[in-house]
């Protein structure tokens, strides 16, 4: 099958499955607001929604990883024996910019500073190794990659009607982002260790709940990402040719201010 196809074919199939989680999840959210808007309450900051413009500050945590596809090189050659994506933790910060669009859409734009990173865990033989001892055995390899984000998110939010002081949304929208440490020197005793480009365009899609404060509006979201590109920059070595395609996966929570 042709890369790209298969691609595009794996892309469609994550979209789905996240439609029909946020569907789930939306279905569960709103029942308990729903017997929550049975009862009256008095609203926090009635006219919140009816200004134009809205600005805050955000907070996140998640996991970033790699999505692995390896090529025809790393089926036919036994110096690799494998190659895993390791998680690991995400945190940064970014400001918010919101533009109503209706009374239920909002667009958003969401640069940030991040801060991941993600290993690479190959099988491999002793022998290829620097200062290796030589022998036939396999042995782990880590490859510990950090990265530097510039994230400039677009997003569309789409919010159920208000209940009370409660307002869910699903949220989607695309993200560029920008590797600052991708390329960064290579120390000698990292060695070896694949680069990573610097661009990426990643789909986002999640979902959350605005609460109306007395005083501000405070906000928690899940957002699941997918890179769209290719991230790995090939230099003609088994690290590099063995794979078709690597790209970027985050599921990340973020705490809005607004």
């Amino acid at each position: 099958m042709n890369p790209a196809f298969s691609n595009i074919l794996v892309f469609l199939a994550f979209i789905t499955t996240m439609m029909k989680i946020h569907k789930l999840i939306v279905i569960l959210l709103l029942i308990p607001f729903s017997l929550l808007a049975q009862k009256d309450k008095p609203w926090n900051k009635p006219l919140y929604d009816a200004y134009p413009f809205h600005f805050g500050f955000a907070f996140t945590g998640g996991v970033l990883d790699f999505s692995v596809t390896h090529s025809d090189a790393f089926v036919v050659q036994d110096s690799i024996r494998s190659i895993e994506g390791k998680s690991r933790f995400l945190f940064g910060a970014s400001i918010v910019g919101s533009l109503r669009l209706t009374d239920n859409l909002d667009l958003r734009f969401l640069p940030g500073l991040y801060f991941g990173q993600r290993d690479l865990e190959y099988l491999v033989r002793k022998n290829i190794l620097p200062n290796s001892s030589g022998d036939e055995g396999y042995t782990f390899h880590t490859m510990k990659i950090e990265s530097t984000f510039l994230q400039f998110p677009l997003l569309l939010k789409y919010r159920s009607s208000r209940q009370n002081n409660y307002r869910p949304y699903l949220v989607g929208g695309l993200n560029y982002t920008i590797d600052l440490a991708a390329r960064k020197k290579i120390k000698e005793e990292e060695q070896p260790k694949i680069r990573l480009n610097r661009n990426d365009l990643l789909v986002e899609m999640g979902f959350g709940i605005d609460y109306y404060l007395p005083f501000f509006k405070f906000t928690t979201e899940w957002r699941f990402s997918y890179g769209l590109m290719n991230m790995v920059t090939y230099d003609n070595t088994g690290y590099t040719e063995s794979f078709n395609r690597l790209g970027t996966k985050m599921v990340t929570m973020i705490i809005y201010f607004e």
